[in-house]
């Protein structure tokens, strides 16, 4: 059992709870371009159905590639958001609205299952022989506020959370299946619906095998549980979930897709992002070095709730719903990274609403000595990293330390730095926020039991914010295509013909989709080639019988690697 003072589970102001959230979920998300590769991506699909036909709608894809980009509902979304803001703050900054919305679903869903757990009779902290013991409200939200500061500590969350990708949406999707196989513990009708509401969201954003993933991780949850849901709450999310995966072949089969078509959208769902069928070798190298990092400091508050509460007689051990049904969401979602190709750091958002949930319920049993560590390090770190970003915007904008600029310079060669006032005086804000924080921290002992977040969650909002304002204008240089394709534009040969990109990716596509208004398709009879490997070409050129003369040669600044040429493609 816990021992808790009301006066350790005080919520945290709603205020800055709210502004807190606010503030993380918007830096960002505007004034910048769709930046390579992932975020180029998700907003060619959205572009590309803004622009296109009905078949563009049915079978989400690049504008010119016939290759299917996966489930509908994220490209839906975007291209929604384009129609109707993108007149007032342009495209891009319109589609990742998409990502808003995402973001602040999936945060409020946590906190809200977390509360409702956290007011089950199981997990409450022993009475007081003298009285003063929380009540089960106070307990409730000051978990979930736990839980939500943990979701926004978490380190790999930050960029991620602000691209416009379908793991987004997926992230939304089982934040709101964890929220309400909560939620009809107790209402089973309303639970049921926002189930099957979620269940919908995750077939609708992903491929197959994560939609069953977790359609079989929330029915063992329910079975595993020692608090039964009603046959209400079954037949609803049944009925709902059914209708979520039903939507889009009904949709092939009322648009009448060709065989082609079909084939393309079917293979799409399937194997969009590229599964096998055993785990990959790739995808666990790839966890076992970069989720650490990527999930702190959800992981090892997660390992000391699991290691709490599982042994703990009266929560029931492993069978309480606080432990049982986010700890089954999350292995689902572990089991699907491992069996991914090859994960990526997108992958791992969907693991990290379970294990904030989880996590959440370490906080009334953490040690002082894990708390101050905790406390020191993000004060160290994200103080460290704040005065890095100073230093070196400092030095783009006066070139002072010239060592610093002269590093700039070689990195990102072209890029003219400009003093921007109200990035400066935001950065300034946030900056002096973030003194306040720690100030407030280390000059008072606190009893909240959330005290060790609020630097870590503050920590990743000042870095998040810094980076967005005052280096804003390097990374978009250094991650955008604006600049190749304007130059792009300048060299193509007048005449109406199309451009053969079928040698370049999918973020390459994309973006040259968005800045120029170029004839781009998958069609080697086309009188130019756009790629950017030599080898390829050449192969190519001999398969075909075709002579390839090379008009333009270019790159990115920040990228030393890529090689993009333009050819006349000349039959022998």
């Amino acid at each position: 059992m816990v021992k808790l003072t009301a006066a350790a589970t005080k919520s945290i102001p709603r205020i800055i709870i709210f502004a807190l959230t606010l503030i993380y979920g918007l830096a960002g998300l505007f004034f910048r371009d769709p930046w390579k590769n992932e975020d180029a991506i998700g907003f060619g699909g959205m572009w590309t159905l803004f622009r296109g036909n009905s078949l563009d709608w049915v079978v989400p894809h690049l504008a010119g590639r016939d290759i299917s980009l996966g489930t509908p509902l994220p490209y839906w979304i975007g291209a929604t958001l384009i129609e109707w803001f993108g007149p007032f703050i342009g495209a891009a900054n319109a589609a990742r609205l998409y990502s808003a919305i995402c973001f602040f679903s999936a945060a409020l869903a946590i906190w809200y299952a977390t509360y409702l757990l956290g007011r089950r009779r199981e997990v409450q902290p022993m009475a007081l022989a003298v009285g003063g013991q929380p009540d089960m409200k106070s307990y409730g939200m000051t978990l979930a506020d736990g839980a939500l500061l943990i979701f926004l500590a978490c380190v790999g969350l930050a960029q991620r959370a602000h691209e416009t990708t379908p793991m987004m949406a997926q992230l939304m999707g089982i934040s709101i299946v964890l929220y309400s196989t909560v939620r009809g513990l107790d209402k089973p009708w309303q639970g049921g619906l926002w189930t099957g509401l979620g269940i919908a969201i995750v077939a609708l954003s992903s491929n197959l095998t994560l939609s069953l993933i977790v359609v079989t991780s929330t029915i063992i949850a329910v079975i595993a549980s020692n608090a039964k849901l009603r046959f209400r709450w079954t037949l609803t999310s049944t009925v709902l979930g059914l209708i979520g995966f039903a939507i889009w072949p009904i949709i092939w089969y009322l648009a009448d897709l060709s065989p082609h078509w079909r084939h393309i959208a079917q293979e799409g769902w399937r194997n969009m992002p590229e599964m096998r069928a055993t785990p990959s070798v790739e995808s666990l190298g790839f966890l076992s070095v970069n989720f650490w990092a990527y999930a702190w400091p959800v992981w090892p508050l997660a390992i000391v709730s699991l290691a709490h509460w599982g042994r703990t007689k009266a929560s029931g051990t492993w069978r309480a719903p606080h432990l049982c049904i986010p700890l089954s969401l999350f292995i689902g979602s572990l089991i699907y990274v491992l069996f991914r190709s090859e994960a990526n750091e997108h992958d791992l958002l969907i693991l990290i609403p379970s294990l904030s949930i989880i996590a959440a319920f370490s906080l009334p049993v953490l040690k002082r000595s894990v708390i101050s560590f905790i406390d020191w390090f993000a004060m160290f770190s994200f103080t460290l990293i704040a005065l890095a970003i100073w230093i070196i915007w400092l030095a783009k904008v006066t070139g002072y330390p010239e060592t610093t600029a002269a590093n700039i310079a070689r990195l990102l060669p072209g890029f003219e730095s400009q003093f921007n006032l109200l990035a400066f005086v935001v950065a300034l804000a946030i900056t002096g926020v973030w003194i306040s924080v720690v100030r407030w921290r280390t000059s008072r002992a606190p009893k909240e039991i959330w005290r060790c977040l609020i630097i870590s969650a503050s920590g990743t909002t000042l870095m998040w914010v810094l980076l967005m304002t005052l280096w804003l204008p390097t990374i978009n240089y250094a991650k955008t295509y604006r600049l190749v394709s304007a130059r792009l534009v300048q060299v193509v040969p007048s005449g109406g013909g199309c451009i053969d990109t079928s040698n370049i990716g999918f973020a390459q596509l994309a973006s040259f989709s968005y800045f120029t208004k170029l004839n781009l398709r998958d069609d080697t009879n086309c009188p130019w080639m756009l790629t950017h490997s030599q080898s390829e070409a050449k192969a190519y050129a001999q398969l075909n019988n075709k002579k390839l003369s090379l008009l333009w040669e270019d790159r990115r600044a920040a990228d030393r690697d890529e090689r993009l040429r333009l050819y006349e493609v000349i039959p022998e």
